[in-house]
């Protein structure tokens, strides 16, 4: 494994930590032998789980994975300082730790990804691919991998932790493609309608059975329903959820209470499910925020 020492804002952080130290004078020969050293040994038993360490393409496949995550968890326990990652990296496993730094960064990241089967185990075989990069590398957007990554995490976590808080039965699966906005608009709709109650799939069903008041019909009071729901979540996740959605959101629900509104009107009239759906369809499912999408059977 070749570590090359380059003086590049762009490139992968172990190597600007490195060429750091050797340009202040701060690491010796000695010393960056022994990183080089810890850093092909990682490389090795890295290639030997997951590759064929006997063919020297793969090993070198290997050697920029290590690479990669060394500089991801360099990042994240420096908190991009040079200094204190080159001080971490000189401890007697420094470059150990940050590989299993980044690794359990990736790890975690990776829990809803959807890549297929991938030959890292529990990390996401796309997002390693893009964190794994050469020494010499002009450019490393590993960290930005990895930020998308997180973002996109939290996202999902924070829908399952909606689910399981508002629905009265909800299982998660990633296959859904479930929007953290779609599911908390649902939410509020839901308890627009029908107060601080668990969620159930019948909203169509007891859309007839209630009055429709008219001041719901305001963006003030869809704001107001939206602030009461955030308040019974733990301050981390409504702010998730608040950094989640679009300017047009209370819009969006507004159009939708308008389409209920109309929905509601054709209940009444007992006209057939196969002509519900029809007006479901003509007013465009993916256009009504929070609407259920299940079947009425």
């Amino acid at each position: 494994m070749q570590i090359v020492l380059r003086d590049n804002d762009q490139g992968p952080f172990l190597s600007k930590v490195l060429a750091y130290g050797q340009a202040e004078s701060l690491l010796d020969e000695a010393q960056l032998a022994q990183i080089k050293a810890k850093a092909v040994l990682m490389s090795l038993k890295l290639a030997d789980k997951f590759y064929n360490k006997y063919k020297m393409h793969l090993l070198e496949h290997a050697a920029f994975d290590v690479i990669g995550v060394v500089s991801l968890g360099l990042m994240e326990q420096s908190e991009r300082d040079l200094n204190r990652g080159l001080s971490l990296l000189m401890t007697a496993d420094g470059i150990v730790k940050s590989f299993q730094k980044g690794w359990s960064m990736l790890t975690i990241v990776s829990k809803y990804k959807l890549s297929g089967k991938s030959i890292y185990g529990d990390i996401d075989k796309v997002l390693l691919e893009k964190v794994s990069c050469p020494s010499d590398a002009q450019e490393w957007s590993g960290w930005q991998a990895y930020q998308e990554a997180l973002l996109d995490c939290n996202r999902q976590e924070s829908v399952v932790s909606l689910l399981r808080q508002f629905y009265s039965q909800a299982s998660y699966d990633p296959l859904d493609c479930l929007s953290l906005e779609s599911v908390f608009a649902e939410v509020v709709l839901y308890r627009l309608f029908f107060g601080p109650v668990k969620i159930k799939q019948d909203l169509k069903q007891r859309l007839a059975h209630i009055e429709l008041e008219e001041h719901w019909f305001t963006l003030d009071h869809i704001e107001l329903e939206m602030s009461n729901t955030l308040g019974e979540l733990p301050p981390a996740l409504a702010e998730t959820i608040s950094v989640d959605l679009g300017k047009y959101f209370a819009p969006g629900l507004l159009r939708t209470l308008t389409f209920a509104k109309g929905y509601r009107e054709q209940l009444l009239k007992g006209v057939s499910p196969e002509r519900l759906e029809r007006l479901e369809y003509k007013e465009g499912l993916t256009g009504l925020l929070g609407w259920p999408i299940y079947i009425v059977m």
